[in-house]
């Protein structure tokens, strides 16, 4: 196939070059952007690379082409090397998904390579790939179609509702499946399961005990290929708060089978954990379930997964960062951050260390501790440095591990047990809750990292609007030895329908204190992030007529105007603040009446009378 021919099937409106020839200067591209090409070429194949033949691009997505008469008159680790090289700039260059491709012009073969970190080698080459598609459809495979996203939430909601009628705990349900997904990935063969003899006992083993126990087995398999720091401790937590539950021990060989028959014709399909699609929807299968909990349950805020990911481009994780979650909860966190930084890799060596030696995660409480485990099992294992305790015992341990890039979304009412005892040994008996709203874990935990950190933290409102004594000391002393870059103001129902707190993102350089930093800080008023909500699925995302997705376009506005400091009427601000200062957009930011309509007016008109009649100033004739 000629270079036209490619050109043609591809999509000619995609098709961008930058030198006269219609090649692609990755020399030119890097200058643009600020850097040299020098400081990426590694010369690893013998050759200085820096021309492609074939690029295409959109707004997430570049295809790289590299045209080579016939593969059979070329050295193939050469020009698989020439393509890594074309993939490494590609990089640098943007943080676009990436689809590399070698191609015969005087033949029909194609290679081809997508998914994570973009590995050129005949490990990850793409198997079965024998014919070009279209842009559109490399797009689809690459991101997956937002229905798809939808089909997963509603087959949530189906197996939920299955669980309830099973008898299963709603506080077990989302560990519980997620060991069942974690087994089926892990070879689990569940039909035609027959009675058989217990080695150690040499009694009988039922059908549905010999399937938790193989269960079982492939969780202490797996936990003992990932070196896992405290492995026994794991698998107690798994066995003993899942598998031996009596819950689920009491279910009968054909309730279980069904749930894995379920889980695996509905959900294994849509997981592939080579492809950043895959891992985005594995996540969202995580924080959807955990919306299922009971209302004395409902305090608990789970972080969603977009707003994960937001976080974590908005901090600029590379496989260079090194990760803490001191509150990981169940571990989106992490996994987003581990989602990232395999991206910016290079070779599967580079990946192995970024989960075996990057990735940490503390949390408390016994049963988050076993999903996250289970979560970080099933994106491809960065449980590795994720162990159950308090942050505040972990004093030595954090400042070991050189951590650079801290995310976080700590308790905001935490109880006295869960807090820093050197603050609460001076708490009032009538100080029941966290009175800082969770700023002392973030200025305990800045204490404890690397100066050289960036922190990106999730608080209440009330956190920054900073009204009380505590909340006023602490804003103080994160000011008095760290910059605040910025704050984002998030959804009013972003948990929903978990905890009721209205949420915003502090951003924390902790290189120099803010005063000596002497700049604006950034103020982000980011509250339509294109979801909505929906009965029984709590908030989804939202679709134009395409089935294309709102958020994506709305992410890159938003990180677009924090990275480039941008202020734009009704979305973002800069404005300089001192520990005494509201730290929200709200206080500061200039209204974009353009926007608004007949309708908005009548809203707070309503509202407003809605809250006089709940006040009792306003009573019916």
């Amino acid at each position: 196939m000629d270079r036209f021919a490619i050109i043609d099937r591809i999509g000619v409106k995609y098709h961008i070059g930058n030198t006269e020839t219609r090649e692609y200067s990755y020399s030119q591209a890097l200058k643009a952007a600020g850097k040299d090409i020098k400081d990426y070429q590694k010369a690893t194949t013998g050759t200085q690379h820096q021309f492609l033949d074939l690029r295409f691009e959109n707004d997430r997505l570049a295809i790289l082409v590299e045209c080579k008469n016939r593969f059979s008159k070329w050295d193939k680790k050469k020009i698989q090397g020439q393509l890594q090289d074309y993939v490494r700039f590609e990089k640098a260059c943007s943080d676009k998904r990436i689809v590399a491709i070698l191609a015969e012009t005087e033949g029909d073969d194609i290679w081809v390579w997508y998914g994570q970190s973009v590995i050129i080698d005949d490990e990850h080459r793409i198997a079965g790939e024998q014919v070009l598609h279209t842009f559109e459809e490399y797009e689809e495979i690459c991101f997956g179609k937002v229905n798809d996203k939808i089909k997963i939430v509603d087959s949530i909601k189906i197996l939920n509702e299955k669980l309830h009628s099973d008898g299963i705990n709603e506080k077990l349900r989302s560990q519980f499946v997620g060991t069942c997904l974690l087994a089926l990935k892990n070879g689990l063969m569940y039909r035609d399961v027959k009675e058989t003899i217990d080695p150690e006992t040499g009694g009988n083993l039922s059908p549905e005990r010999v399937l938790l126990k193989n269960m079982k087995d492939i969780l202490e398999g797996l936990l003992t290929k990932s070196g896992s720091l405290n492995k026994a401790g794991k698998l107690a937590i798994l066995n003993s708060k899942v598998l031996g539950d009596q819950d689920v021990t009491s279910l009968t060989y054909k309730e279980l089978k069904d749930i894995l028959e379920f889980v695996e014709s509905n959900v294994v399909p849509y997981i592939n954990d080579k492809n950043t699609a895959g891992q985005d929807l594995l996540n969202l299968f995580f924080t959807t379930f955990n919306k299922y909990v009971g209302k004395s349950d409902k305090n608990q805020a789970f972080t969603p997964d977009h707003i994960c990911d937001f976080m974590s481009k908005a901090v600029g994780i590379t496989k260079h960062s090194r990760i803490l979650d001191p509150c990981c909860g169940s571990g989106a966190f992490l996994v987003r951050a581990m989602t990232q930084a395999m991206d910016d890799c290079d070779s599967e060596e580079e990946r192995d260390h970024v989960k075996k030696n990057q990735i940490f995660g503390i949390e408390y409480e016994e049963g988050a501790f076993g999903l996250s485990s289970t979560n970080m099992l099933i994106h491809g294992d960065g449980n590795s440095n994720v162990v159950q305790d308090s942050m505040f015992k972990r004093a030595g341990w954090i400042e070991g591990n050189d951590i650079n890039v801290v995310l976080m979304n700590p308790p905001y009412n935490a109880t006295k047990k869960c807090c820093d005892p050197d603050y609460t040994k001076n708490w009032d008996a009538k100080k029941k809750e966290d009175p800082s709203k969770g700023l002392h874990f973030v200025e305990w935990i800045a204490r404890h990292v690397s100066p050289a950190c960036k922190m990106a933290v999730l608080l209440p409102m009330q956190a920054a609007i900073g009204h009380s004594g505590d909340i006023k000391a602490f804003k103080k002393k994160m000011l008095d030895h760290y910059t605040l870059d910025a704050v984002f103001s998030f959804p009013t129902e972003m948990f929903y329908p978990g905890a009721a707190a209205v949420a915003c993102c502090m951003i924390f350089d902790l290189s120099q204190r803010h005063e000596k930093a002497g700049r604006d800080t950034f103020f982000g008023y980011f509250k339509d992030d294109k979801f909505i909500k929906r009965k029984g699925l709590g908030r989804v995302e939202v679709t134009d007529s395409a089935g294309n997705s709102l958020w994506i376009p709305t992410e890159e506005l938003w990180l677009d105007l924090y990275r480039n400091k941008r202020e734009v009427p009704g979305l973002s601000v800069m404005h300089k603040v001192s520990w005494d200062d509201e730290w929200l957009a709200e206080a500061y930011m200039e209204t974009d009446y353009s926007t608004l309509t007949q309708n908005d007016f009548q809203k707070v008109l309503n509202d407003y009378l809605s809250y006089l009649v709940k006040a009792g100033d306003v009573y019916e004739a």
